[in-house]
């Protein structure tokens, strides 16, 4: 999102982009590294082999990752051909830059709503409404799906959905007959949903401010590409998501449901849906957050749905002496932002040294004058980086610059760049074994079998092959690379054209 409000679809932001990775500041000194321009790419590379190494071995962790960043970094000193003072000048240059900063702030305070929404019981609301359904079987697996997808696009966070229906969700859809692997799938499939499409969502931010787009524009242009996944998926689901035990119940784990199930969450949805409109009508996202938190807690204090010490509090005995949603929400971000600043400076150095620039002329002698090819190399490019780095809204920033350089040449609108951007990552991110969400939602069902001992669990390898909603979704926007579905050009001013403008 950029630093001011979006009022204009674009325009503004069209006039004053936001800096970024690709562009280098006018004082920003130029750096030489060992083995040329690829080089200048050493701390990036390192960060990708080490987040690949970590996951695979069941260590990865955010503190891990930004030990990986750090490291990186300090490697590419090494191979700096320049002062090591130019080097640290430049990486400073980039982890200043504006992408990074407002990415961080938008986090905190989504944070804090998603943490207040959940405080407010909205998760309980929701299960009371799955459970007065009286659906079974796949049909329960299929809610299950719709459920987290809403609850995804409400806070915008597929982490917290992930944590909040494998806790919930999943012990009820096993014990009215779901099948564990499938419904498993479907609370991810839910979380890319929202993530990818949520005007809240860290992954909707980062892809629109890298392109310098606004997100109500965004949001309203990548929606035909999610339901396009999302019906296929929520099909399959239905279909296949119910047990070889069929509609055998657990009545233990029906009323543990049962008990756990609270209609009264449901006025949580005022809120979020106050922060919806307000950021589709172009309110700026921190506008649309702070007035969505404090329209939440009156309300949920009106509705005794929770308290105030739960938002915020003082203990004296808690590490951090303060307590409550309020702080939890910020804590969830301060390892990622440091990160996200680490992985802007590498890639600004990349661009100091040439990388950026290299890999560029390189693609373009592929592409031509071939706007397809132009589409299937950024596709291409950010489905590398982010199979490589766990975290999606990471390799989003990593890939971002490549994106923005490569739609800016050939006239990509900027909607239609951070579509490709958003898309991919936000399903990639939890498809893989060793994906964050993957690992966090196998995590917390391994720690609800001590509360419910009949749980099955389902390994992160099992699950990978029915993420519906992530599959269709990349699917979906190579073909749309491929057949220019949906393609958009821009004139120098931004402004959005069926035909691309000549140069």
């Amino acid at each position: 999102m950029s630093p001011t409000s979006q009022q204009d679809n674009g325009q503004q932001n069209a006039a004053h982009p936001p800096n970024d990775a690709s562009n280098t500041a006018p004082d920003s000194p130029s750096l030489t590294f060992r083995f040329g321009a690829w080089g200048a790419a050493i701390p990036l590379i390192f960060f990708v082999v080490w987040a690949i190494t970590t996951s695979v071995m069941g260590l990865s962790s955010e503190i891990g990752l930004v030990m990986g960043a750090l490291f990186g970094l300090t490697l590419g000193l090494f191979f700096c051909a320049s002062r090591w003072e130019d080097y640290a000048n430049g990486l400073f240059d980039g982890l200043t830059q504006p992408i990074g900063v407002v990415a961080i702030v938008a986090w905190f305070y989504a944070g804090m709503f998603a943490q207040v929404l959940q405080v407010g019981g909205l998760v309980e609301g929701l299960v009371w409404l799955g459970g007065i359904s009286d659906m079974t079987g796949g049909w329960f697996v299929g809610l299950t799906f719709l459920l987290a997808a809403v609850f995804s696009t409400a806070v915008g966070t597929g982490y917290g959905t992930t944590v909040a229906f494998c806790t919930l969700m999943y012990p009820a859809g096993i014990a009215v007959g779901g099948d564990p692997t499938l419904l498993f799938a479907a609370i991810l499939s839910g979380a890319i949903f929202g993530d990818n499409l949520a005007p809240v969502s860290d992954t909707t931010i980062v892809s629109a401010t890298t392109q310098g787009a606004d997100v109500p524009g965004v949001v309203k242009s990548r929606f035909k590409y999610s339901i396009a996944a999302a019906l296929p998926a929520l099909a399959l689901f239905v279909i296949f998501g119910g047990s070889e035990q069929g509609g055998i119940t657990d009545p233990a784990a029906v009323q543990s449901m049962q008990e756990a199930a609270d209609p009264a969450g449901l006025i949580m949805l005022a809120p979020f849906a106050l922060v919806l409109i307000l950021a589709l009508r172009g309110q700026h996202l921190l506008t649309s957050l702070t007035w969505g938190i404090l329209l939440a807690i009156p309300v949920m204090l009106i509705a005794g749905t929770g308290s105030l010490p739960q938002i915020i509090a003082f203990d004296a005995e808690a590490d951090g002496v303060m307590t409550g949603a309020l702080v939890r929400g910020v804590e969830g971000y301060v390892n990622m932002g440091i990160l996200i600043l680490l992985i802007v400076g590498a890639a600004h150095l990349m661009t100091l040294g040439g990388t950026m620039e290299h890999v560029t002329r390189l693609l373009m002698r592929w592409i031509k004058q071939s706007m397809r090819r132009a589409e299937v190399a950024i596709w291409g490019i950010v489905a590398l980086l982010n199979s490589a780095i766990t975290i999606n809204t990471a390799a989003e920033i990593a890939a971002a610059p490549f994106v923005r350089a490569l739609g800016t040449r050939y006239r990509i609108h900027r909607y239609r760049r951070a579509n490709m951007l958003d898309a991919v990552t936000s399903a990639l991110g939890y498809i893989f074994p060793w994906g964050a969400p993957v690992l966090l939602g196998w995590s917390t069902i391994q720690s609800m079998q001590g509360t419910y001992d009949w749980l099955p669990s389902v390994s992160p390898t099992a699950v990978f092959p029915f993420v519906f909603q992530g599959w269709f979704l990349v699917a979906i926007m190579l073909l749309a690379a491929v057949t220019s579905w949906g393609l958009t050009f821009e004139d120098e001013d931004g402004n959005e054209l069926k035909e691309r403008p000549v140069s």
